[in-house]
């Protein structure tokens, strides 16, 4: 959504990441002037998916490059707004299939009902809105929230990347060979 909206050449955006610029841009963006449809809602599961709220707001930032007479590519007006708008339906998203998760595993007593602890990590852990939203969630089930300062909140490839690293020198599940590997870089 943020290379969509071209937030690096927003002036207050141009040397933050994506997700960083959107929760910058919310702070001051009214989230009602948009409403976009929540994912998955059809599904009773705990998957999470972005891809059709990623297709309802391109169209809604087509719309409105048309009805601004802006070419892709320009900052729209209502940039904060769609910001807004965008980071709250990601945050009810996560919400609503975390409280799933957390009912799922009360229910199979893979988690006892007492001493529950819903932990929170990697760059979705650094957006302030989302993590109070599952503050309140954890708060509201009896949980404990456990989430590291958001400086500690990086791309979860860093961690993925250092799991590697100990594996290998563990000796264990490491492959010393790619041959008869099939993998497509994207």
């Amino acid at each position: 959504v943020a290379r969509r909206l071209s937030l690096r050449k927003h002036p207050e955006c141009h040397s933050m990441a994506g997700g960083k610029a959107i929760e910058h841009l919310a702070q001051t963006g009214n989230r009602q002037q948009h409403t976009f449809r929540l994912p998955m809602q059809q599904y009773r599961n705990c998957d999470f998916s972005f891809s059709g709220l990623q297709n309802l707001v391109n169209k809604v930032i087509t719309q409105k490059e048309k009805e601004e007479g802006i070419r892709e590519g320009e900052i729209l007006s209502c940039v904060k707004d769609i910001a807004a708008a965008v980071q709250h339906a990601v945050a009810v998203h996560v919400i609503q299939r975390t409280y799933r998760a957390m009912l799922f595993c009360i229910k199979n007593s893979i988690l006892s009902s007492k001493n529950a602890t819903l932990v929170v990590s990697g760059g979705v852990a650094s957006n302030q809105y989302i993590r109070k939203g599952l503050q309140t969630l954890a708060d509201a089930n009896d949980f404990a929230f456990l989430c590291p300062p958001p400086k500690l909140c990086t791309d979860n490839g860093v961690m993925i990347a250092w799991n590697g690293m100990e594996r290998l020198r563990a000796g264990l599940g490491v492959l010393h060979s790619t041959d008869g590997i099939r993998y497509e870089p994207k």
